[in-house]
């Protein structure tokens, strides 16, 4: 269990938590039940690690003084990024259905997507045939449409972010580091998905650089190999492209 996280059985709201769900830079993810619907959710709490912790009556406060000013700008913007969240609608975006303030933090409730991530999805179905990928892609292309005509981009599109329903839809999960276009965008890396512009602040981004990360997943879903480091193909690009990566004569160029 991460060291700040809340304990499962807390009541927050009418939440329950049951357990944590996974742990990022600006916060953690846990797995609770609404206790009025009877239902599970996602719910993503802001906790900025660098900059706040966890008191013992389970409030999050700033570290020192000096770091007050930066905590209150990012959770104005975790509410903000929220707000613009729950007005997507989409099936193949996760769905935030509320947001509050609590413990002096904020939260963001979203639909717990019961499903596998997309990389033990495919594991037992490799190698995938064209129609399998292409019913995987359309969908959360559409889907991307909709988060980019909002003037929000994604950022961190990658295979673990996808996950895949039991029904066999594809939804974009994690929208922790999701900003507006003409916003201030810090460096996100995951390496062989991030595009170079994301290796540094002052890179220009923009829906290219979600669609980068998208096709790096379509890369490593049809060949099986994570593509190489946008760094290392800027002076000479030595990966081999998808279409000769694949075994031959399994889809089309």
């Amino acid at each position: 269990m991460a060291p700040n996280a809340l304990p499962a059985g807390y009541a927050l709201q009418e939440y329950q938590i049951e357990k944590v769900l996974g742990v990022g830079g600006f916060g953690l993810t846990y797995l609770a039940i609404d206790t009025n619907l009877k239902l599970r959710v996602a719910l993503k709490e802001y906790l900025p690690g660098e900059i706040a912790s966890r008191g013992t009556d389970q409030s999050v406060t700033p570290n020192s003084s000096k770091n007050a000013e930066d905590f209150m700008r990012g959770k104005r913007s975790f509410l903000d990024e929220s707000r613009t969240l729950a007005s997507f609608r989409h099936p193949n975006i996760v769905r935030v259905m509320r947001f509050f303030e609590a413990n002096g933090s904020a939260y963001m409730v979203m639909e717990y997507v019961e499903g596998d991530a997309l990389p033990d999805w495919i594991k037992p179905r490799r190698p995938l045939t064209e129609k399998q990928i292409v019913a995987l892609a359309g969908p959360l292309l559409d889907g991307l449409v909709v988060v980019h005509d909002a003037g929000y981009l994604h950022r961190d599109i990658k295979q673990s972010n996808i996950f895949v329903r039991y029904d066999g839809t594809p939804v974009l999960l994690d929208f922790g580091s999701a900003r507006q276009k003409n916003n201030e965008l810090t460096a996100i890396v995951t390496p062989g998905y991030a595009p170079f512009e994301q290796y540094h602040t002052r890179g220009k981004q923009g829906p290219w650089s979600d669609l980068y990360a998208f096709a790096g997943v379509l890369y490593w879903m049809a060949t099986g190999n994570r593509p190489l480091e946008a760094p290392a193909r800027v002076r000479q690009d030595t990966m081999p492209p998808a279409v000769t990566a694949a075994k031959a004569g399994r889809y089309r160029p």
